[in-house]
């Protein structure tokens, strides 16, 4: 199965309740040779509207801190352990995740990444892949509320702008 025919499936999919209240799949975005892949737990309502992951504010937030740092997200593949938005962004019930993940394991298989970057506690779900390094790092969204994280946060970016340069 390639990148498309996910991306097809993501936007028709109906395996768990999560579909009725957004309006868009959110499958992932970035090139298919990208040696680094980021991972969150789901879109939010900007990313919904779109359909493209990391959009809205701690999107924003995060394509800055890594741009300051030398990473360009046109290099990185990102995307999120679950791919519709959930009801006031609650956290995924454990069935929509394992509905997912189907989904991330075929993107991890195709994209081949050197390091998948979790952001955020809950994207400690994706699975391992022997021979991929695995970073966790505080999601952004954290990141912009709290500024002890936020400092955190920004010696995490500069630790992994080093170890992918």
């Amino acid at each position: 199965m390639g990148m498309e025919e996910i991306s097809r499936q993501v936007m028709a999919c109906r395996k768990c309740r999560l579909w009725q209240t957004a309006k868009h799949g959110v499958p992932g975005e970035g090139p298919l040779n990208a040696k680094v892949m980021f991972v969150g737990q789901n879109p939010g309502a900007e990313e919904d509207e779109t359909g493209r992951p990391f959009v809205g504010r701690a999107g924003k937030y995060l394509t800055k801190t890594l741009a300051e740092f030398g990473i360009k997200r046109e290099d990185i593949y990102i995307t999120n352990i679950v791919k519709h938005t959930s009801p006031q962004n609650r956290k995924p019930y454990p069935d929509e995740v394992e509905a997912c993940l189907p989904y991330l394991v075929e993107q991890i298989s195709i994209i081949k990444p050197k390091i998948i970057v979790l952001l955020g506690a809950s994207a400690k779900e994706t699975p391992r892949v022997e021979g991929i390094e695995y970073v966790e790092i505080i999601h952004p969204s954290a990141a912009m509320r709290f500024t002890k994280m936020r400092q955190r946060f920004r010696v995490q970016i500069a630790e992994l702008s080093k170890k992918i340069s």
